[in-house]
């Protein structure tokens, strides 16, 4: 008895794995890229990127980053790291940076890198 009372508070004390869900998408991990590259070249400033300029520097539809940027916020992938006072707006305009660098992109598959080398060969 005393084993499964042990057990039971083992299990209690352990924390339970979040859930991950699926893996972001191309949208996301283009804002989070572009957002990357801005911080990369403005390091002196610590200044992050108005909504505009992920807009364009990753090439994403202004209706869906305007949708996906709080989302990454919430998700702290993204911070508003201040505001700043624009020509195309009356209000002050946040400022995003990525809060922690993005893992490396991941290698395509093994079998289509073969697939695609054998056929670029065959010619």
């Amino acid at each position: 008895m005393s084993a499964v009372l042990e057990a039971l508070e083992a299990k209690q004390t352990t924390p339970m794995a979040r859930p991950t869900g699926r893996p972001p998408s191309e949208t996301h991990r283009a804002l989070l890229l572009a957002a990357q590259a801005i911080k990369r070249e403005r390091p002196a400033t610590g200044q992050g990127a108005t909504l505009l300029e992920l807009v364009h520097r990753s090439q994403v539809g202004y209706k869906v980053a305007r949708a996906l940027v709080p989302k990454l916020c919430q998700r702290g992938q993204l911070a508003i790291v201040g505001l700043q006072q624009v020509d195309y707006r009356n209000r002050p305009v946040s400022l995003y940076a990525p809060t922690a660098d993005l893992p490396a992109l991941p290698e395509a598959d093994d079998a289509l890198v073969r697939c695609m080398r054998f056929w670029v060969q065959r010619d």
